[in-house]
């Protein structure tokens, strides 16, 4: 279907059958009276010729009025069903997440690498970035801008916080940021990779209030069984490690993400790790309805093209088919 940006210029359209008749009334002989019509007769029998140069010139001038009056294809609404959740990484940054249990490197690179892998598959979700370790600190409040967000998770360390572990105060720092974002869909990944041992506020209080807020916790207990070599003091000679025994709280944190309808995970290497991230973004999906407009463009090339065409034939006709004799 073809529409016009300027359909009034049409109009114009009306004005060539006008021309037509004002130039057959003027083109009309004198009438005479012969005893003989022969000569005339060939002559009459070649006339049609003269009618090809205006006939090419009218359709010239339809074509030009056509090119000006914008002809496009109208872009159609179309509602397309596009997916999108809010969602807040509550991360540990505890000096025990330098345990090296997770090839090839320790547990904090291997869950900033799959935590970045995860953004940048949720295109249209807002994704919010919260550490915790002796107290919470919120990194990147909820965003679009996955881009800032995956310099931020780059960027993290061990260290920029008290050290310790304050799983209640990460999770509520994670509740404050989501609560009043718009929208129904409220999802916070929390991983840690010990006990609750700092902080002021209780875990299973905080995750009463993410229940209250309708915020759907996923944890996730990060570290091997047993044992873990981790690094705890830096001299001339490099790190001094030492191997210190994995306990997480796999009760409170299971307790946690039942209580808010979500799902605890123990990842026990990097590959189970990225499993869950995936398995994860598998289960939080929801829908919205998103309406586009396609981009109108004219298209007055195929228009003006046929007008000059038809002006040079025009031209080409006069010249050999119909001369002027004056």
């Amino acid at each position: 279907m073809i529409a016009f940006v300027r359909p009034a210029i049409l109009l114009l359209l009306l004005a060539i059958p006008l021309w037509w008749w004002w130039r057959h009334r003027r083109m009309t002989p004198t009438v005479m009276t012969v005893s003989d019509a022969t000569p005339f007769m060939a002559a009459a029998r070649g006339r049609w010729r003269l009618l090809v140069p205006p006939v090419l010139r009218g359709l010239a001038l339809a074509a030009f009025i056509i090119a000006a009056a914008g002809p496009y294809r109208p872009g159609e609404r179309a509602s397309v069903r596009s997916e999108g959740i809010a969602i807040v990484i509550a991360l540990d940054v505890s000096s025990s997440m330098l345990a090296e249990d997770f090839a090839p490197s320790n547990r904090l690179e291997v869950a900033k690498r799959h935590a970045t892998a995860f953004v940048n598959a949720r295109v249209n979700d807002r994704i919010g970035l919260v550490v915790f370790a002796g107290e919470a600190l919120t990194q990147v409040p909820v965003t679009l801008d996955h881009a800032a967000l995956g310099g931020a998770i780059a960027a993290l360390e061990v260290g920029q916080l008290e050290d310790g572990t304050a799983i209640g105060s990460g999770l509520a720092t994670a509740v404050a940021r989501l609560r009043k974002v718009p929208g129904k869909e409220k999802v916070i990944l929390l991983l840690s990779d010990g006990e609750n041992n700092r902080g002021i506020i209780d875990p299973r209080t905080a995750g009463q209030t993410a229940e209250t807020f309708g915020i759907k916790v996923y944890s996730i207990g990060v570290g091997t069984e047993g044992e873990a070599r981790v690094p705890t003091s830096s001299g001339l000679n490099g790190f001094r490690y030492e191997v210190l025994p994995v306990r997480i709280d796999e009760a409170l944190l299971t307790e946690i993400a039942e209580r808010t309808g979500g799902k605890y995970f123990r990842a026990r290497d990097s590959e189970a790790l990225g499993r869950i991230f995936q398995q994860i973004d598998r289960l939080e999906r929801s829908t919205v309805e998103v309406t586009r407009y396609a981009r109108r463009e004219e298209h007055t090339a195929a228009p003006i093209g046929l007008g000059l065409l038809l002006l040079a034939s025009e031209l080409l006709v006069a010249g050999t088919l119909v001369v002027r004799v004056p």
